[in-house]
């Protein structure tokens, strides 16, 4: 059986279908403040939150395998990088080591100690206690999700209908399909061969935030052209209203780290799978759009 914590997310209601329709025992872990639609109905479907060690004991009981698909970036409840990328895989690899389960991390793309933002600072302290427990292990580490950004855009577009753009947004960005990540997981779950090893990816396209927000608005029909706040206005935020709205001090916080990041080269995981999907994000910006309009 394969336990796919985050399982009623975006990215691991994916994961889990694509196994469930291999024929394969799935379990999927939410917090039971999202109603799983998008699960296939073999899909196991239990509660359970991994920032609370007790409700993880029944969840992973059972399972050769845990993905952990969890993420404090965005979302209701209290989350963030802290509690849910560090502290909540901390506690989901404690479980998976006592049952002697194989572990596929999803990480991000710039893990480290001194990360550009805090949240690749926790997601590479939860890559650490990973690598020092008994589990085989697997470490996925992806760029920016391109749903997740487009998704933000649309939501500060409001009714001016021009999403707004937190810095100068100019820095070109390889935003990858959360499906294409899904497949690589995907992929890691199947193959034992690819324990210990780290797998990071990127999409073949690389925009700026700006380039991406004229993307939405194009396909959208917003005319004009998006709002900018300038970095200095950011950084006063970030530190004043950002203390009264953690999650909007975040993503601030974020974007500042997006306007200057440098690129990642992920062409030895291409190389590696290259029949992995490689889907552009201007092409997930017109399926989005298609969805959004129903």
């Amino acid at each position: 059986m394969i336990l796919v914590a985050g399982g009623t997310g975006r990215l691991g209601s994916s994961v889990a279908n694509r196994l469930s329709r291999r024929g394969l025992q799935v379990r999927a872990l939410g917090r039971g403040t999202v109603t799983p639609d998008a699960l296939d109905p073999d899909v196991e479907v239990v509660v359970g939150d991994v920032r609370d060690p007790s409700s993880l004991r029944d969840a992973v009981s059972g399972a050769a395998t845990v993905v952990s698909a969890v993420q404090g970036f965005v979302g209701r409840g209290g989350v963030t990088p802290e509690n849910v990328d560090r502290d909540g895989n901390v506690h989901l690899v404690d479980a998976a080591e006592r049952e002697g389960c194989d572990v596929v991390l999803v990480s991000v793309l710039r893990a480290g100690p001194d990360g550009p933002m805090e949240l690749t600072r926790m997601k590479y302290a939860a890559e650490q206690r990973l690598r020092a427990s008994t589990c085989p292990w697997t470490v996925v580490r992806p760029e920016a999700f391109a749903q997740t950004w487009i998704e933000i855009l649309r939501q500060t577009a409001g009714r001016s209908r021009r999403p707004l753009v937190f810095g100068a947004g100019a820095n070109p960005i390889a935003w990858v399909d959360v499906e294409d990540v899904a497949a690589l997981v995907e992929r890691t779950v199947l193959d034992a061969a690819l324990r210990g090893r780290v797998l990071e990816i990127a999409g073949p396209e690389r925009l700026s935030l700006d380039a991406l927000a004229r993307a939405v608005m194009a396909h959208e029909h917003w005319s004009g052209s998006p709002r900018h706040v300038p970095r200095s206005a950011l950084q006063l935020a970030a530190w004043s209203l950002g203390l009264a709205r953690p999650g909007f001090g975040r993503r601030v916080r974020t974007a500042l780290a997006m306007d200057t990041m440098a690129p990642v080269d992920v062409t030895t995981t291409r190389a590696a799978f290259p029949d992995l999907p490689c889907t552009a994000v201007s092409t997930v910006v017109g399926r989005t759009a298609r969805v959004a309009r129903g």
